[in-house]
């Protein structure tokens, strides 16, 4: 009998000693500074999140931004209508050029329309977006308008 009481002691006692590490180790971890280190990518992130979106330098560029995009669309309308009414009374050599900068003009506009919405769409961007700007801009529309 005195034999299982001594084992069942020394058996209470290792899992006291192993209960009592994890004990010292977790406080340890956190008294030391372990529990910073564990959670930096967490704080770091919404630090980063913080000074990025808080700062007023990004608000102010990224509610310019949807102007200027929005603008950079219209812009390449513009072009496009000025090529095509040139194109009537151009050359023949002059005809393929202005197609091949239509072509690359209306692959502009819809880059920087598709640009816009992906924008719009970005959660940290959506407080930045002016009320008067569109929510999206339709890139198979014939005209862009910047202002409701």
């Amino acid at each position: 009998m005195g034999v299982r009481h001594e084992e069942a002691r020394l058996r209470v006692w290792i899992v006291s000693c192993v209960v009592g590490l994890a004990l010292l180790t977790v406080f340890g971890t956190f008294v030391f500074g372990g529990a910073g280190w564990i959670t930096a990518p967490f704080r770091g992130a919404a630090e980063e999140r913080e000074n990025t979106v808080g700062s007023g330098a990004f608000r102010q560029s990224s509610y310019q931004e949807f102007f200027d995009l929005c603008e950079a669309a219209q812009n390449a309308e513009g072009s496009i209508t000025a090529l095509q009414e040139e194109r009537d009374a151009a050359s023949a050599a002059r005809r393929s050029q202005i197609d091949q900068s239509v072509t690359a003009l209306k692959a502009t506009r819809t880059e920087t329309i598709n640009e816009y919405n992906s924008k719009a769409a970005q959660e940290h961007r959506a407080p930045f977006h002016d009320k008067d700007l569109p929510y999206r801009l339709d890139a198979r529309a014939d005209k862009t308008t910047c202002a409701d």
